[in-house]
């Protein structure tokens, strides 16, 4: 049996449950059983998510911050008579060595780590963005026996983002700006805000750039119905909520804005040309690695410095925007980034635990 414990909700966005997601799809591929694969989730709202998507999911109550809270619930949905064919992918920033040791009592564990920083007592760790370093990993996990899934190769894409044909354009007409399911600060709004030379979305008054805004507009975001009325009142902003072909849209881009994240890595799989930013400190290897390798614009980390960031990212837009061998360029870099195979290379692996 392969479980899952991960969460989405408002607070922290539903990119970790997203990602889980895709690797789970790919499992159910190889197993031929979609009750081979179960998500367990802290909160309703995370398991709320995990069920519109078609799996099993159980909640456990707790308040997902603080896992230590999660024994003996976690005993009543994985049982230790199973410990050998269990497998456990677990997508936490609040993991401790203590949980991890708990967890491993109920079966092989995986921890998706982005951050490289130290060693966990897994069997098997995750890091597939692009700046992983496996050298750093050998290092941390020697003489440990924990197996490595580390490296691009392994970037869990769906399978929508590895077929499309994008076209780049040699005139900008819509933009797609996408800042999380969370989004607890409305940088989306902010964003669109500053693009038309307003301090704050309540004072946007006209398209001064002439351009389609399409708003990516998550699950958790507590602005979504200011937001929509805006969409509502101004024709030329477009909100989109509950996305099921997120490829197409992105496809009929032509630049696009981004937070950190999965997004960075399916908008480069299409081919759209983007302006990335931190919204937390945990997207700064990314979306720095993005501006280093010259793949995508950097307007910084919006979580320290808003107004300077968005004043960036309006910089940027003009030089993205205003010339198409820019938007080629990026194009070419991006393609090469990603091949849409990695959640099936995941899966594989993961699978060989049992």
């Amino acid at each position: 049996m392969f479980w899952i414990r991960a969460d989405g909700n408002e607070q922290m966005g539903a990119g970790h449950l997203m990602r889980c997601l895709t690797i789970a799809y790919e499992l159910i591929k190889i197993t031929g059983d979609r009750g081979d694969v179960a998500f367990i989730c802290a909160d309703e709202a995370s398991a709320g998510l995990v069920r519109n998507n078609g799996y099993e999911a159980a909640v456990l109550g707790t308040d997902y911050r603080h896992m230590a809270s999660e024994f003996p619930e976690i005993y009543e949905n994985i049982s230790p008579e199973n410990k050998n064919t269990n497998v456990i992918l677990i997508d936490s920033y609040f993991v401790t060595d203590e949980y991890l040791q708990k967890m491993r009592t109920l079966g092989k564990t995986v921890l998706i780590d982005d951050l490289q920083e130290r060693a966990f007592p897994v069997d098997a760790v995750v890091n597939y963005n692009a700046f992983a370093d496996t050298a750093v990993y050998e290092e941390l996990y020697q003489g440990t026996g924990t197996k490595l899934f580390v490296g691009d190769k392994y970037i869990p894409i769906r399978e929508q983002f590895a077929v499309c044909d994008y076209l780049v354009r040699d005139r900008v007409e819509d933009v797609l700006i996408t800042t999380g399911g969370g989004d607890y600060d409305n940088a989306a709004g902010k964003i669109l805000a500053g693009l038309n030379g307003c301090s704050d979305m309540e004072d946007i008054c006209e398209n001064t750039r002439k351009l389609n805004y399409h708003l990516i507009i998550g699950r958790f975001n507590p602005y979504f119905l200011k937001m929509e009325r805006l969409s509502e009142k101004y024709p030329w902003i477009h909100v989109h909520a509950n996305v099921e072909d997120m490829a197409a849209m992105m496809k009929r881009c032509d630049v696009a804005i981004t937070a950190g994240g999965t997004t960075v890595y399916e908008l480069a799989a299409v081919g759209v040309p983007f302006i990335c930013f931190s919204y937390a400190a945990n997207q700064n290897l990314l979306t720095e690695y993005m501006d280093k390798k010259g793949i995508a614009g950097y307007g910084g980390r919006y979580y320290e410095n808003a107004k300077e960031v968005i004043k960036n990212i309006e910089n940027l837009f003009n030089t993205v925007t205003g010339d198409v061998n820019v938007r080629n360029m990026c194009y070419l870099k991006e393609r090469g980034l990603v091949d849409g195979k990695g959640a099936k290379r995941l899966a594989e692996g993961i699978y060989g635990l049992v």
